[in-house]
């Protein structure tokens, strides 16, 4: 035997959808009834308003001037750690360090990331970019000789840090000898 409520349902849901509606949605699309026509387009209801999408932007802005920070703050403390070592040609310790040690160390203990050892295998990896798109991060390659080659981190401003004759510091890209020495520029953070 059939349940009554069971044929209720089905009525009372049938009786809705007869229903004469003047205006109904279908698909974000604001539909008016019209005796003449079936439907007739009024118009369209957006998915999100402008003001939602700015929000929205202003937030993935927020999230990556955000990222951006945390990116500094790792190599701020990372120089922070190796601002009083001296420079060793081949050394990679804090008693000695030299450009492409200096390089690969900060990638490895502060992002994870694995780079070659020297200035050379470096600049084969990455992505190439040109000197004036340089970002918080972006490694600056130097021909400081006719076989010599130099290795630094840049940190924004024209600035980079790296481990000079003189030491891990900071120094200006447009400084003469950096402007006339630089060779090429690589992203290893994407």
């Amino acid at each position: 035997m059939v349940n009554k409520s069971h044929l209720a349902l089905p009525l009372f849901l049938f009786f809705i959808g007869c229903q004469n509606k003047s205006d109904i949605y279908v698909d974000n699309t604001l539909y008016k009834n019209n005796p003449n026509t079936n439907a007739i387009l009024l118009k369209k209801v957006p998915i999100i308003t402008p003001n939602e999408y700015k929000k929205l932007i202003e937030e993935d802005e927020t999230l990556a001037d955000g990222d951006i920070k945390d990116m500094n703050k790792e190599f701020m403390d990372f120089y922070n750690e190796w601002k009083n070592v001296k420079y060793r040609y081949g050394g990679n310790s804090k008693k000695g360090i030299d450009c492409s040690a200096f390089t690969q160390r900060i990638y490895k203990e502060k992002f994870d990331i694995k780079i070659p050892r020297s200035t050379r295998t470096q600049v084969k990896i990455g992505k190439k970019i040109k000197k004036s798109e340089l970002e918080l991060g972006d490694l600056i390659f130097f021909k400081t000789g006719k076989i010599d080659r130099h290795v630094g981190v840049y940190m924004g401003n024209g600035d980079f840090m790296h481990a000079s004759i003189k030491g891990v510091k900071f120094s200006k890209l447009n400084k003469p000898f950096y402007k006339k020495a630089y060779w090429t520029s690589r992203r290893i953070i994407y």
